[in-house]
C-alpha cells in the first residue's frame, strides 16, 4: 500500500473512534461567573458549570461550559459568544442559560438589561438560537447571593427572575428556578453555616457573597442538576450522583451506576458459627464516591455488615478527603454522626458548629444538615441510623 494510502487509512481510523466516543448529547451553558470554570490558580474558587459533569454519564453527556465572568445578556452576545455556541449545537443538545447578576448593573450601558424589555428581548434571542438548531433551552433564574439585612436573606435578583419566568411561560421554555432553590438552600444553612460554600477565605482577605468555593459550586450544581430532572425526568435513569440535595425533600432515586459492590466474604472463625456473627475487614468493603447529598467529594465509604437483612440498625463509615463533605439535605430518619478524627463546619437547622474528635451529632427526622470538611486532616466520621426496610 502506497504511504498516502496509509496516511489516509490512519486517518480515517482516528476520525472512527473521535465520532464513536463522543457522546450522544452535550448540554451548553451560557452564564456569568457563578456558572464559569476556574483554573486552580483561582482556588478554592469554582463555577457550578465545572462541577455539572460528575452527576452526568460522559458516555452519555458532555458538559461544555461557555459561561464566563462580567457577562450580562446583552455583552455575551455583543461579544459573539452566543454565536459561537450555535456554531457547535446540534439536534439533541440542551443550551442552559442563566444571567441576571451583572444585567443588574446600571451603571453600565455595555451590561446592563432593563427586566421589563431589553432583559426579556435577549432571553428570547438565547431561545430563538438553540431551537434554530434543534436544541432545548433551558432557563435557569439567576442563583442567588449570600446577602443578608438586619438578618433577613435579600433577593437581589426579583425583577430578574420574574422577567424570566414569563419569558418561560409566554414561548414554552423549561425553566429551572436555581433563584428559589438557592435561596430555601442558603436560609437552610444560616448565614454563617453557608459562608463556607461561597468565597469567604480570610487568608485571601476574601468575603464574597456571590462567587462560590468548590463546596458551594458542587452544592449549586447539585440544585442546577435537580431542577432540571425536574423539568425533563428522562435523565434521572442516567445519574452518575444522588441529587438528594438543598432543603426541600426529594423521593429517593432508584439505584444508579455507583451503586455498592457486595460487601467482601466475612473472615470467619474456626468452626460454624450457629449466630451469624462475623468479623470484616474495613479494607476490603470500602469503596470511593462523590460527596453525597451534592457535596464536594471525594469520600470513601464503608458500610458494615449491609447484607445481614435482620439488624435493627445500619453502620456506615465515612471518611471525607480535604475539600470534600456531605451536602445540605433535609433527613428522613434519625441519624447520629459520631467524629472519630478530623475536623469540620456541621450546619444543623441552619445553625454552624465546628467539629472535631470526639463530637456526636443526632439529626432528627424532619431537620436539615450538611457537614464540609475542613483544614489538611481527613474527616473520619461513623454513622448509625435505624433500619428500616431490608437492604
Amino acid at each position: 500500500m502506497k504511504p498516502s494510502a496509509l496516511c489516509l487509512l490512519a486517518l480515517f481510523l482516528v476520525a472512527g473512534v473521535a465520532v464513536a466516543a463522543e457522546p450522544a448529547q452535550r448540554v451548553f451553558i451560557a452564564a456569568d461567573s457563578t456558572a464559569a470554570t476556574y483554573g486552580p490558580e483561582r482556588a478554592p474558587q469554582a463555577g457550578w458549570g465545572q462541577a455539572l459533569q460528575s452527576w452526568l454519564d460522559p458516555a452519555q453527556w458532555q458538559v461544555r461550559n461557555h459561561a464566563i465572568g462580567g457577562r450580562s445578556t446583552r455583552s455575551f452576545i455583543n461579544e459573539g459568544r452566543l454565536d459561537q455556541i450555535a456554531g457547535e449545537l446540534r439536534r439533541g443538545d440542551v443550551l442552559l442559560i442563566q444571567f441576571g447578576h451583572n444585567d443588574a448593573k446600571f451603571e453600565d450601558a455595555t451590561r446592563y438589561t432593563d427586566p421589563d424589555s431589553d432583559y426579556p428581548a435577549f432571553l428570547s434571542r438565547y431561545i430563538a438560537t438553540a431551537r434554530a438548531k434543534g436544541a432545548t433551552p433551558v432557563l435557569v433564574t439567576p442563583v442567588a447571593r449570600l446577602l443578608y439585612d438586619f438578618g433577613a436573606l435579600l433577593d437581589t435578583h426579583g425583577r430578574y427572575t420574574q422577567a424570566m419566568k414569563r419569558v418561560a411561560q409566554e414561548q414554552d421554555v423549561a425553566l429551572i428556578d436555581l433563584n428559589a432553590s438557592s435561596m430555601a438552600w442558603i436560609r437552610a444553612l444560616g448565614e454563617q453555616g453557608a459562608q463556607p460554600y461561597f468565597m469567604f477565605v480570610p487568608e485571601q482577605g476574601k468575603a464574597d457573597g456571590t462567587h462560590f468555593s468548590v463546596a458551594g459550586a458542587t452544592a449549586v450544581a447539585c440544585l442546577v442538576m435537580r431542577g432540571w430532572v425536574d423539568v425533563q425526568p428522562q435523565l434521572r435513569a442516567g445519574l452518575q450522583r444522588d441529587i438528594d440535595c438543598g432543603a426541600i425533600s426529594a423521593p429517593p432515586l432508584p439505584a444508579v451506576a455507583t451503586a455498592a459492590p457486595s460487601a467482601a466474604a466475612p473472615v470467619k472463625p474456626t468452626g460454624a458459627n450457629p449466630h451469624g456473627s462475623q468479623v470484616i475487614e474495613e479494607q476490603d468493603i470500602g469503596r470511593e464516591q462523590p460527596g453525597p447529598h451534592g457535596g464536594a467529594g471525594p469520600t470513601t465509604a464503608y458500610s458494615f455488615f449491609a447484607e445481614v437483612a435482620d439488624l435493627p440498625f445500619v453502620l456506615r463509615k465515612r471518611v471525607l478527603h480535604k475539600g470534600a463533605g456531605i451536602g445540605l439535605h433535609p433527613q428522613h430518619k434519625d441519624e447520629i454522626y459520631y467524629i472519630v478524627s478530623g475536623r469540620g463546619h456541621y450546619v444543623l437547622d441552619g445553625t454552624a458548629y465546628d467539629v472535631g474528635p470526639g463530637h456526636a451529632l443526632l439529626t432528627r427526622a424532619g431537620s436539615t444538615h450538611a457537614l464540609q470538611q475542613h483544614g489538611e486532616e481527613d474527616l473520619v466520621l461513623l454513622l448509625a441510623y435505624p433500619a428500616v426496610a431490608p437492604r
